[in-house]
Parts: structure tokens; C-alpha cells; sequence
């Protein structure tokens, strides 16, 4: 698929395990060519980390692999002079620089934004951290969770009896990278109208409040803190996770219509009726009543019917899976969700890597080759550099 939107777009990637590598893995489905600086050796800690102790040994991590398909690796030292000439004739040549240190490392290494910005007028320089380049916090390191219990997350996740818990993945480091993400492609639309380039300066902390939705913006409106509600959605009643006859099934009922289907199709109408059940506000204050009602309903069928009875009738409704039920979903497939490629040093063994959930004019975004090996690219691109050969496409 040669019309992405980014084809042409270069992008030199500093970046490490999850947020920027998230990113870079974004724009490189939406068609850039993402080249990744690693260093010499050692490469993305990302390449090291995963559940199988071989992979993690090669260097082929399955974090790594999860998150560089596509791309291309080079070897370069910002501290060695000679890697650092590579790097700049690199820069002259890049739409796009990208990466996730703590605050003013980049800079620190001589290469802040008037620098940066004076080697190339035409660069996009983003810069991901916990806290953002500047603050009482910027110099604070930051992981994924560090950020998720800053942020409230982690207050609002689990029951009252069980909270604070860690949401279980990585959300702020993918909230982040999609929010360097966008703004990247912003500042490219951007500077095709001025023909400058762009400083962004991405928080992680800000990027996870920024989506937090009615927990943060209940607060802020209305000063109502968030409390943790487990599986039910503090906004609506019924909605959340109900019993059936085999497993759990979500149920988000959140309008009044769809209440009183519903009720209508577990044959509990008297339900619609009942003062306590009248309108959303009062099936929030006695939402317990109402689940309990409604659990013992549905726990004639099992869920997979309910899921179908109820979303044919127009109430959200759906199963609960694990990661392994939901990756075999139907609809993932017609959708061509997920690719497999080579698997980088093993003829035997495929690599399956996701998508992101957008098709370009029909077609899925996917990446065209497997994870790289550790300077894969080196002589390509060290060669193009002191060639001064940029790209075969003119960047927008």
C-alpha cells in the first residue's frame, strides 16, 4: 500500500520500550519511514524484555517485536564524533526526530532545539517524557505505572476494598505515544503551510489525565471526586458487568430506552415501572437493587446469546474475554486487523503484530517487514547520509 498519508515522511527515532516506539510504530502504518538510532550493542531495552528468555537473549524481545515491524536499525553513539557527523547529515535529511529521555538529556548531548532547529528549519523535534521538559517534576523519572498512580488512575481502578490497582497494561505509555502521535502529524500538516518546524513537548502525566474523561472532568466541573466502582460505570445504570448462565457479560444500558428493552427481553417489564428504576438517577442510587434484579434474569442463558439477543435489540451488550478468545474474534479478521511476517532470525517461527484500527481508503495500515536486527541498516543508511540522500520521495 504505497498512498499512506505519511509515505515520504522520514522520522529518526531515539526512543526506547513502550511510548515512543508506540508512536514511531503509528506513523510507520501510516507511511513514514521510521529509522531507529540505537545504541551501538545494546539497542532499544525494549529488545530485552519479554516472557521468552531466548528471544530476550537474541535481542529480539517481544516487546521489541511488538512494536518495531516496519522500521529500520542503525548503530550510532551520539558521543563518538564521528557517529555524531552520521547522526547530523541524518538530521539535515529528516522531517521528523523523535525521543522519549528524561528532560534536557538531548540537550545535554548538544543537541537542544535551537541547535537542532538551525540544522534543519523544516524539523519536527517531539519529545515524550513523564512530566514534560519543563516543572518541578521534569527531572523525575517515570515509568508506565509510576504515571497511572500520579495521574488517579490507579485510585479509580478496582473495587473500594481493592483499589488503588494498576490498570493491566500499559495505558499511559500508549496514551502518550498516541498523543506524540497526533501532534507529529499535526505539526507535518502544519508545516505545510509555513514550511517551519515544530517543537512538542509531551507529557505523559497530562496526556493520562487528558483521558480520563468523567473521572477527571467530574471533578474539575462539578468537584465530585471519582471513587472506584469496580466493573460498573459510575455514569448509567444498569451498566457494567453482569452474571449469566456460563460467564460474565457487559451490559451498558446507559439510556432510558434501552433500559426498558432490556427489561422487556430478560421478561422483568415490571422493573420499568418501579420508583426505584424510574430514571437514570434513581437507578444509579439504587443500583445494587438493580443489578441484583437483573443478574438473576439473565442467568437462564448463556452469554453468548444474551450478547446477541441484546445487541440485535440495540443495547450494548458483550461478552468478557480473555486476551486469547479476543484476538480470534471474527470481526478482527475481516478487518485484517493483525499481520504475520517473517520472524527475524527464525525460518520456523511466524511473527503476528497488530495493526492500528484504521484503514486508508478500504485497506488496512501494515507493516511491510519484520522487527530489525539489532544495525540491520547500518551500511544503507550511513551510505545515504554521506551521500546526501534523503529519501526517493520529496517530503512534504
Amino acid at each position: 500500500m504505497d498512498n499512506r498519508p505519511l509515505r515520504g515522511v522520514r522520522v529518526l527515532d531515539l526512543t526506547n520500550v513502550l511510548a515512543g516506539p508506540y508512536c514511531s510504530y503509528q506513523l510507520m502504518l501510516l507511511g513514514a519511514e521510521v529509522v531507529k538510532i540505537e545504541k551501538p550493542g545494546h539497542g532499544d531495552l525494549a529488545r530485552r524484555l519479554g516472557p521468552e528468555a531466548a528471544l530476550n537473549h537474541a535481542g529480539m524481545g517481544t516487546s521489541f517485536l511488538a512494536q518495531n515491524a516496519g522500521k529500520k536499525s542503525i548503530e550510532l553513539d551520539l558521543k563518538d564524533a564521528d557517529d555524531r557527523a552520521a547522526f547530523e547529515e541524518l538530521l539535515r535529511g529528516a522531517d521528523v526526530l523523535l525521543e522519549n529521555f528524561r528532560a534536557g538529556v538531548l540537550a545535554r548531548l548538544g543537541y537542544d532545539w535551537d541547535v537542532l532547529r538551525q540544522a534543519n528549519p523544516r524539523l519536527i523535534y517531539c519529545a515524550i517524557s513523564g512530566f514534560g521538559q519543563g516543572g518541578p517534576m521534569s527531572q523525575a523519572p517515570a515509568y508506565d505505572q509510576i504515571i497511572q498512580g500520579l495521574a488517579g488512575m490507579m485510585s479509580v481502578t478496582g473495587t473500594p476494598e481493592t483499589a488503588p490497582l494498576r490498570v493491566g497494561f500499559p495505558v499511559s505509555d500508549s496514551v502518550g505515544g498516541l498523543v506524540a502521535a497526533m501532534a507529529i502529524c499535526a505539526a507535518l500538516a502544519g508545516r505545510s503551510r509555513t514550511d517551519e518546524g515544530t517543537f512538542l513537548d509531551v507529557s505523559m502525566l497530562e496526556a493520562s489525565l487528558s483521558v480520563m474523561g468523567w473521572a477527571t472532568s467530574n471533578y474539575l466541573v462539578s468537584g465530585v471526586p471519582p471513587e472506584p466502582m469496580g466493573d460498573q460505570n459510575a455514569t448509567a445504570a444498569p451498566s457494567g458487568t453482569f452474571d449469566t448462565a456460563d460467564g460474565p457479560l457487559n451490559i451498558a444500558a446507559n439510556r432510558q430506552r434501552q433500559f426498558e428493552v432490556l427489561c422487556g427481553l430478560v421478561e422483568r417489564d415490571d422493573l420499568v415501572t418501579d420508583e426505584r428504576f424510574a430514571d437514570r438517577e434513581a437507578r444509579k442510587a439504587n443500583r445494587a437493587a438493580l443489578n441484583h434484579e437483573i443478574n438473576m434474569a439473565l442467568r437462564h442463558r448463556p452469554a453468548i446469546e444474551w450478547e446477541r439477543l441484546l445487541s440485535a435489540a440495540g443495547v450494548p451488550a458483550a461478552r468478557i474475554l480473555t486476551v486469547p478468545q479476543a484476538v480470534e474474534l471474527d470481526q478482527l479478521g475481516a478487518r485484517g486487523f493483525f499481520t504475520d511476517l517473517p520472524f527475524p532470525g527464525d525460518a520456523d517461527r511466524t511473527l503476528r503484530v497488530s495493526g492500528n484500527g484504521v484503514l486508508v481508503n478500504g485497506a488496512p495500515l501494515r507493516p511491510g517487514t519484520p522487527p530489525p536486527l539489532l544495525g540491520e541498516h547500518n551500511g544503507e543508511l550511513t551510505r545515504d547520509a554521506e551521500l546526501g540522500v534523503v529519501d526517493e520521495v520529496a517530503a512534504p
